[in-house]
């Protein structure tokens, strides 16, 4: 057998279960997707562009307010931020004295 290969083997068996987990889910994830999209690629094409377009929006509008982004997603989401309200603003509201 190859070294290179014997090494990338025994990397492979030093991970911790919890980086097993996450590889599992995401393959799940995976195949999970592309079934529900090939089940909606089925139905009205209008109908399968506002499910996509309602769940993108959801997704993309969870992140801006818990920012939880990808970082590849970093750069959009701190120029749209401002104009959306985020997780911990309204505890900074609480904290100040109101105006007389």
């Amino acid at each position: 057998m190859l070294p290179f290969a014997e090494s990338a083997f025994d990397k492979l068996k030093t991970l911790p279960p919890a980086v097993w987990l996450k590889i599992g889910i995401a393959i799940a994830a995976v195949i999970v997707v592309v079934f529900v999209f090939r089940k909606v690629m089925k139905v009205n094409k209008i109908i399968a562009a506002i499910i996509v377009f309602v769940v993108t929006t959801v997704v993309f509008f969870s992140w801006v307010y818990n920012r939880n982004e990808p970082k590849f997603m970093t750069p959009i989401v701190e120029k749209i931020a401002p104009f959306f309200p985020s997780a911990g603003a309204y505890n900074a509201k609480q904290q100040t004295a109101p105006k007389p």
